[in-house]
């Protein structure tokens, strides 16, 4: 009787270890938040991801919070890709990263920014990876704006210190975009970077990227450019897939979904302020992809 005894409570022993490194196993995860808002706008998918993956470390960014969201892209990337790296370096086994919105493509921007990350899986949601030409929520500061005549505003020296104008991505007047942009065409490597090859690897590396997206979005204009998807000067989209920046790999696109590491989420009836305050999105689209 003493032996078996024993034996249970080894057995016992070894489950509760195992129960133990369970939870230890979910990666810390760093949450940046969307443009005119700030981290308690994302303490929903912050507190999901802590309640159904319990001892998750999770850091909710608070820079750049509000009106100071509207600073330069390239400026906000510098010090939240040090934050990044910091929390990075706390955790040698890895990180995850999760970006909503402007925040989506700061984060992208970071990964390339700084490619000696440990990020092992980067979620965009609902963000414009390929650039914004729509001027729905701008009109909250920008009331008189419209499409047709935004360029003259974004590609100027003015508009250019403005997150917004960094990644204004305007189909007729592509010539201004790559002049004036100080941002997007440069992040896309459309433009000769100084390194070409480092900046891609900052995405190569990663275990995944996943993009979600979807149709009732509403802000993100036009909506596939969540998943890298554009309009060409007719404003026909085209997708991701037939587009130069994956074609000829610009910053490893191809190379990622070749090797099944790019994943593209489509979910319809989802409004773009919606997206970070919906547990089932956080529950279907975001905690799977955080291991």
């Amino acid at each position: 009787m003493a032996t078996l005894r024993n034996r249970v409570v080894y057995f016992c022993s070894l489950l509760l270890i195992a129960l133990s490194n369970a939870v230890k196993n979910y990666r810390a995860v760093v949450v940046i938040h969307g443009v005119l808002t700030g981290s308690e706008s994302m303490d929903l998918i912050s507190n999901r991801i802590m309640e159904m993956h319990p001892g998750t470390e999770v850091y909710n960014t608070p820079r750049y919070a509000g009106w100071s969201s509207l600073e330069p892209m390239w400026r906000q990337v510098e010090e939240i890709g040090i934050d990044v790296m910091s929390i990075g370096a706390a955790f040698p086994e890895g990180i995850n990263l999760v970006g909503y919105s402007q925040g989506g493509l700061l984060a992208r921007a970071i990964l390339q920014r700084f490619p000696a990350h440990n990020v092992r899986n980067f979620i965009s949601l609902s963000s414009p990876q390929a650039g914004q030409y729509g001027t729905r929520f701008l009109h909250l500061f920008f009331p008189d704006l419209v499409c047709e005549t935004a360029y003259e505003l974004f590609y100027s020296k003015v508009g250019q210190h403005t997150s917004v104008g960094n990644y204004w991505n305007d189909p007729h007047h592509q010539d201004l975009y790559y002049k004036y942009s100080k941002f997007l065409p440069y992040v896309n490597n459309e433009k000769n970077m100084t390194d070409w090859t480092t900046s891609k690897r900052g995405l190569t590396k990663l275990n995944r990227l996943v993009l979600v997206g979807g149709p009732d979005d509403g802000v993100i204009t036009p909506w596939q450019s969540s998943h890298f998807g554009y309009f060409d000067a007719n404003e026909t989209v085209i997708d991701m897939r037939d587009r130069p920046i994956y074609k000829d790999d610009y910053i490893g696109l191809k190379t990622l979904d070749e090797s099944g590491r790019l994943t593209l989420i489509t979910v319809p009836n989802v409004p773009h302020i919606e997206w970070h305050k919906n547990i089932s999105i956080v529950d279907e689209f975001l905690l799977p992809y955080l291991d």
